[in-house]
């Protein structure tokens, strides 16, 4: 042990919600560090989408400018193709406020952007390559953690006022403190990969849903992000099928990408991700709170469990910043406050995901044999997400279920799913006191 360090806020975890919460707690004034057990942000495969609640929020942060610089894809509807034609199911252009879309932009380019705004705050500390191995604990409350520092193998100890546990679905702060989540049973995984993208290919995101197999790409400038649904556990029977078959599969629902399938040269090239649909019914002990995908990890379905998080972290730092900031005990009473606030939206969207999962994404997860048989069934129908330049052929209003007439009858309902989707049930703005009217200058600049 080569350490014993102090902090009035330790936060575990560098993602989102870790960073957001940390650059919050600095501009209160509050002596805060985070722990990140990389070296980077530099990982694939994680949530794109920055979506309009957050986006208000950069501006309040006097980070919007900043945002704006980064080549992004902003999607402003959300369509359904059928084989007759496309039916519009969102309209983000029908959002109030400044952001009438959603940001498709690489994650590791938004924590970045965080990260230089709190390395400016002189009470914000960043320590990457730290893994937490353990809580420390002050007679019945937790005190602190204990890390490994993975460049060279030292254990280290770091007391604090609050630990904050954001290290999402695999929280290693949740596994030592003993909490259990509450698991919905999911129908699906995804299997994510990457592929080249084409200058004429078309923009944002694509969606396919057959009658074997639903995926989605999406745009990353110059390759397809992509994402197929397949049975929940069935990862390795459908490996066992081999590559060659699953390029196949592939290119039966998404031809246009049969130019550049061979890409995907083996299984070593797509990657698991087992999606989770869990809520712990605390989010807190004494001396600790867990907030974003440590107390309810998401599914995938809305893209919405990035902006769920950063939410948490905006209500964390409003309610117990104060306290900190006086140099205080948090009172558990007060970290029970942030679950009370946060817990309707969560357990909303996820009772939405529920629904989604059971009514339509269930029946399009691929198995086995589903894979194995060449996909040369017509497609039935699509998801796809069009970008500011899109237009499409309508589908008679005949051929299209109830809701979907209604949405195309009375326009104004988009506003109704677009809100749900891009602003949220609960959306959290930025404090008086960690407002910006500019971005402050990032280290070094």
């Amino acid at each position: 042990m080569l350490s014993n360090e102090r902090t009035t806020c330790l936060v575990v975890g560098g993602g989102p919600a870790g960073l957001v919460l940390g650059l919050l707690m600095a501009r209160a004034g509050v002596e805060v560090t985070v722990l990140e057990k990389h070296s980077d942000f530099l990982r694939d495969f994680r949530g794109d989408t920055v979506h309009a609640s957050t986006l208000t929020l950069l501006d309040e942060l006097g980070l919007g400018e900043r945002f704006a610089a980064i080549p992004q894809r902003r999607i402003d509807r959300a369509q359904v193709v059928l084989d007759t034609g496309v039916a519009q199911l969102a309209d983000l252009r029908r959002l109030p406020g400044a952001h009438q879309h959603i940001a498709m932009v690489p994650q590791w380019d938004f924590l970045d952007l965080v990260a230089d705004a709190a390395e400016a705050e002189p009470t914000f500390t960043l320590r990457r390559n730290a893994e937490v191995v353990g809580l420390l604990h002050d007679g019945g409350r937790v005190a602190g953690v204990r890390y490994r520092d993975r460049t060279d193998g030292t254990e280290h100890e770091l007391r604090a006022g609050l630990t904050v546990a954001c290290d999402g679905r695999g929280s290693a702060v949740r596994e030592a403190a003993r909490l259990r989540p509450r698991s919905f049973g999911v129908p699906m995984d995804v299997w994510w990969f990457r592929l080249p993208r084409h200058a004429d290919d078309p923009a944002g995101g694509v969606g396919r849903v057959g009658r074997r197999g639903f995926a989605v790409t999406i745009d990353r400038g110059d390759y397809w992000q992509c994402a197929f649904l397949i049975g929940k556990g069935t990862d390795a029977a459908m490996r066992a099928a081999g590559i060659a078959q699953f390029r196949a599969h592939i290119t039966g629902l998404l031809p246009w990408l049969a130019d550049r399938i061979d890409s995907l040269a083996s299984f070593d090239d797509v990657k698991l991700l087992d999606v989770r649909l869990e809520r712990l019914r605390r989010w807190d002990r004494d001396g600790l709170l867990l907030i974003g995908d440590a107390a309810h990890a998401m599914s995938p379905v809305g893209g919405v469990g990035i902006n769920l998080a950063v939410a948490d972290a905006v209500a964390t730092a409003r309610l117990l910043a104060p306290a900190l900031r006086s140099g205080g005990i948090v009172p558990r009473a007060l970290l029970r406050r942030v679950q009370l606030r946060r817990w309707w939206p969560t357990a909303l969207i996820q009772g939405g995901q529920r629904l989604a999962h059971r009514g339509i994404l269930g029946g399009r997860a691929a198995t086995p044999d589903d894979v194995r048989t060449p996909s040369d069934t017509p497609v039935t129908a699509a998801v796809g997400i069009s970008d500011e330049a899109g237009g499409s052929t309508l589908a008679p209003a005949s051929t299209l279920p109830l809701p979907l007439r209604l949405l195309q009858r009375f326009p104004v309902l988009q506003g109704v799913p677009a809100r749900l989707i891009a602003i949220g049930p609960l959306p959290e703005h930025a404090p008086e006191w960690a407002r910006r009217a500019t971005a402050p200058a990032a280290p070094g600049a």
